[in-house]
């Protein structure tokens, strides 16, 4: 039997306290079931905005797509997690990456260790997390071969990007077979999320690819709007789209921007 959707809305920046208020309501009463926030300097602070939208909602989760577990230490996040978990009435979800942008290690005068000590890192602050939060269900996403094996063994969500890794026709069948064969009977238990990385405004019907373009500049406009992760048509034409990647993929969560909160309520909307 098909796993039933979930919508996240990932919030980057707020321009007052009104404007945050009134937008994670409407994300609640268009049917959105989770309120994440990245973290990137620069953009919304996670905890603070995170908690700001848990006292003024009721239903809608909270959680961080993702967290740079380089810029933490276990005891500490934890402790801040438990918080924002009480605040919420356990409504969290804790959503973990290893860290990519080496401006931001510099400029939070942090050390930018190598790909695999980022990965090692956030093996043990997976491992640590879900000791002391073991009810709570953890997202992890990437790509890589090392990532997607802490995924499979330790994560409940796994965010997925399809990008390709190695040669292969259909990378994004390829990263879930991996992620299969690691996690073995945990499989069936996994929830898969995919970001939306394109979608057309409200009231269009095409996507604006620049985002998209940035993970894949080598592909034509013609191959970017084949992706998984870019929609376009109308919001009948994009709910079939997501009901074919859960058909082929197993693809059940998807995340958007929150400039995309109007028009992509219009798909919800088709599949409930």
């Amino acid at each position: 039997m098909a796993k039933d959707f979930r919508f996240g809305l990932s919030m980057r920046f707020s321009k007052s306290r009104e404007a945050l208020i009134d937008k994670v309501k409407r994300a609640e009463d268009l049917g959105y079931d989770i309120l994440c926030v990245p973290d990137h300097l620069g953009a919304a602070a996670p905890f603070p905005t995170l908690t700001a939208v848990a006292m003024v909602t009721t239903s809608i989760r909270v959680s961080m797509y993702v967290l740079n577990a380089a810029f933490y230490k276990p005891a500490l996040l934890s402790r801040d997690l438990q918080a924002l978990d009480l605040l919420s009435d356990g409504r969290l979800e804790i959503g973990l990456g290893t860290g990519y942008v080496r401006k931001e290690f510099e400029a939070a005068e942090l050390p930018y260790p190598s790909a695999g000590a980022r990965v090692d890192y956030l093996e043990h602050m997976t491992i640590y997390l879900k000791e002391h939060h073991p009810t709570t269900p953890i997202l992890i996403a990437g790509n890589g071969d090392r990532v997607l094996t802490l995924a499979a063994r330790h994560a409940d969500i796994i965010g997925l990007t399809g990008a390709k890794v190695r040669d292969a026709e259909d990378p994004l069948a390829e990263r879930i077979e991996f992620v299969r064969n690691v996690a073995g009977d945990r499989f069936d238990s996994l929830e898969l999320n995919m970001v939306i990385t394109a979608m057309p405004p409200e009231g269009g019907t095409a996507p604006d690819l620049r985002m998209t373009r940035q993970y894949a500049p080598d592909l034509s406009d013609e191959e970017l709007l084949t992706t998984p992760s870019v929609l376009c048509g109308s919001p009948r034409e994009m709910a079939d789209k997501l009901s074919g990647l859960r058909e082929k993929y197993g693809l059940t969560c998807f995340t958007v921007q929150d400039n995309k909160l109007d028009a992509f309520a219009k798909v919800i909307t088709e599949l409930r």
